[in-house]
């Protein structure tokens, strides 16, 4: 029996004074106004989530190096980047897009390796000569290194969802427009009758659909296909915000990747960028928190020198400057577990004993949320030792 004491952010409420007390790989009870002398004392809250990120294992950050990167490489690095992100204080990650996702998961559910819970979209869903398509390579090369399948069709997109699934996906990824991955302006991505085909195929199936989605097209689209989450989402607009809230559709706005620097040599290009950048930094969060919408947290990281696994904390500070930090700890936690349809992200009886411990309180600050603060993480019911406690 493993007992943590202390304050208690349960992922809706603060408790001042308690006690959590796991049993196996349960919480077994919540003690208001209780604590005991041989109990961990810290902060006590559940575990963080991030719900979009990539184990691409590469040190350089560009569409070629992510389709490049020997696997083996992937595997090993990944692996490492695993332990960090639990040492960090997350419990559970939505990866959206990888060659390796599906098999970390599984060893990690099995207990062979250290890390998060990982739910995996294994490969993504995109167009031919989409976001994710490195167009110096030709097309049969570029389609086998690839880690999205490429579909142009409803019938096609049908069928890349059986694959997913034959990969072991427990979520699927779909490319409803580009990005700026490529250095250029957002070209469109997938249909709407593409959408629709992939929605069907994933509900009948039983899995939630992610969609990366850059401006209102591509979000409207989303959404009128009847997508769970949206991601990045920059150019969110009244219109489509309503229909996000009508639809319980998430927002993972991924405001983390967006603060690294982006080099883009063609200066109209770079202005198109920014503006949009800038926008979504400062507006889109603010209008989808004015809509009521359910906000996750997800930093699109990728396990690069310039995103590297294990500073994911950093959305929940992003998104402190549009959020009260009560809300923050909300969309780290119980929320973005709602949105990831799991039953994670809250200390209550009966749930998985997923938690962390810190030595100071992130309801006074965000930054507190640092990895040099996470004292111990509980995993499944099993304790490790914190970033904040060094190796």
């Amino acid at each position: 029996m493993l007992k943590l004491a202390g304050k208690i952010f349960d992922g809706t409420r603060v408790i001042e004074r308690g006690m959590v007390v796991v049993e196996g790989n349960q919480i077994v009870e919540v003690e208001e106004g209780v604590e005991e002398g041989d109990a961990i004392h810290g902060f006590i809250m559940p575990g963080m989530i991030d719900a979009h990120l990539h184990f691409f294992g590469v040190h350089e950050d560009n569409v070629l190096s992510w389709n490049l990167v020997n696997e083996i490489d992937v595997a090993i690095r990944s692996t490492r980047d695993m332990e960090t992100l639990l040492r960090a204080g997350f419990t559970t990650v939505r990866d959206l897009g990888s060659k390796v996702a599906t098999r970390l998961s599984r060893l990690e559910a099995s207990g062979e390796i250290i890390g998060p819970r990982v739910i995996a979209s294994g490969y993504s869903l995109a167009i031919t000569g989409g976001d994710d398509d490195p167009k110096d390579l030709p097309l049969d090369v570029a389609q086998r290194l690839s880690y999205s399948f490429y579909c142009d069709s409803p019938y096609e997109c049908r069928k890349a969802v059986r694959l997913a699934v034959r990969q072991g996906a427990t979520v699927i990824k779909v490319y409803a427009s580009g990005a700026f991955s490529q250095g250029g302006k957002i070209l469109p991505g997938l249909g709407p009758d593409e959408l629709k085909s992939i929605v069907e195929e994933s509900h009948r199936f039983g899995l939630r659909v992610a969609s990366h989605a850059y401006g209102r097209e591509a979000i409207l689209n989303s959404v009128e296909a009847g997508v769970d989450t949206i991601e990045h989402g920059l150019g969110l607009d009244e219109e489509t915000a309503s229909l996000m809230k009508e639809r319980g559709t998430c927002y993972i706005p991924t405001l983390a990747t967006y603060e690294i620097p982006f080099h883009v040599s063609n200066p109209e290009v770079r202005r198109y960028r920014e503006e949009a950048v800038s926008r979504h930094m400062k507006e889109d969060v603010k209008l989808a928190r004015s809509a009521g919408l359910k906000i996750a947290t997800g930093t699109d990281y990728v396990g690069s020198d310039s995103r590297p696994h294990g500073r994911n904390y950093r959305e929940a500070v992003l998104l402190s400057q549009f959020l009260s930090n009560h809300e923050v700890l909300a969309s780290t936690t119980s929320i973005a577990g709602e949105c990831l349809g799991l039953r994670v992200g809250k200390i209550e009886r009966g749930y998985l004993a997923d938690l962390v411990v810190l030595k100071a309180d992130p309801t006074q600050n965000v930054e507190n949320l640092s990895p040099e603060n996470v004292i111990h993480v509980v995993r499944n019911g099993k304790i490790y030792r914190g970033a904040g406690l060094g190796v």
